[in-house]
């Protein structure tokens, strides 16, 4: 050790002694954070499945499973869980179905085919959609999107799912194009030099190449979108309606879970009652619903990540 080592060496030690408290402090609070972000979804998880428990104890699994209506709000109850369901998807398909192109185009754009200045313009800009509030998105779709979409299609509803469903993809476009784009970014520039060389124009190498090789990133961002369309509450309480239905048909008025949630939230039903429990088994489905679709969504990013 030199001499001006063994000097500083001192110094050294007695700062990372004075660092030592700090960092650990640190660390318990970063672990704490960490410590109540899981109890409190194990307490949310505890709350829907005791909750949940009651309901079953009074209606049976079979019931919920094997009845095609849900009219538990009604005289002749029905809890046959698919109309929500079954609106649930629909929306959501129709929200994917445009959030989907206009996302990973906007991704692709501002990607490879804008300069990097505009790039730090554009990217801002777009996800400002993602922080209207959802409740302006809802009232967009039901006095402007509805009666313009019954000039296209005169049996159109007045509430139904194609507006909602439209309104939402505009609302998760954002959530696709900025994670599509953080993994277009993240593809080496080496393999784009690479298809230059052989001979592929701009946009060949951006469907060949670019884009496959960030399809675990663009697939993730999908399936998070998607999460997000069908935990949208909203849009779909306000401009789908409150019908529950087993339907395909955009045309007509349908109910989402969340939109029961909220309808049954509003306090006319009387907590502690069966009919006030089904939206803990509703809760409790769509909580399942969406922890599947996380789980898919970082499985397929470390699947796609390990077979490049």
């Amino acid at each position: 050790m030199s001499d001006i080592d063994a000097r500083t060496a001192p110094f050294g030690a007695h700062a990372r002694a004075r660092a030592a408290p700090v960092e650990r402090v640190i660390e318990l609070v970063l672990a704490t954070c960490g410590v109540v972000t899981i109890l409190t979804t194990l307490g949310i998880l505890g709350v829907l499945v005791l909750e949940s428990l009651a309901f079953f104890r009074e209606i049976g699994l079979s019931r919920l499973i094997f009845d095609t209506q849900w009219t538990p709000l009604f005289a002749d109850k029905h809890f046959g869980l698919w109309p929500l369901l079954a609106g649930t998807a629909l929306t959501s398909l129709i929200a994917i179905a445009v959030a989907l192109p206009l996302g990973l185009l906007a991704a692709i754009f501002m990607s490879e085919l804008t300069h990097r200045r505009y790039r730090s313009l554009l990217k801002p800009s777009l996800e400002v959609l993602a922080g209207v509030p959802t409740i302006v998105y809802g009232y967009f779709a039901l006095v402007v999107v509805t009666p313009a979409l019954q000039q296209l299609l005169p049996g159109l509803a007045g509430f139904n799912a194609l507006s909602a469903g439209i309104v939402m993809g505009f609302m998760i476009t954002p959530m696709i194009a900025s994670l599509a784009e953080d993994a277009l970014h993240a593809v080496p520039t080496s393999l784009r030099e690479a298809a230059y060389a052989l001979g592929a124009t701009r946009v060949s190498a951006i469907w060949r190449v670019v884009v496959p090789a960030a399809l675990g990133g663009i697939g993730a961002s999908v399936i998070l979108a998607l999460s997000r369309a069908v935990g949208e509450t909203m849009i779909v309480a306000i401009a789908a309606g409150q019908e529950p239905r087993l339907t395909l048909d955009p045309r007509v008025p349908i109910e989402t879970m969340t939109a029961y949630i909220v309808q049954v939230s509003m306090g006319d039903v009387p907590a502690g009652t069966l009919e006030y429990r089904t939206i803990f088994v509703v809760g409790c489905a769509l909580f399942a619903l969406t922890f599947v679709m996380n789980v898919a969504s970082y499985r397929l990013a470390r699947h796609l990540q390990r077979n490049k």
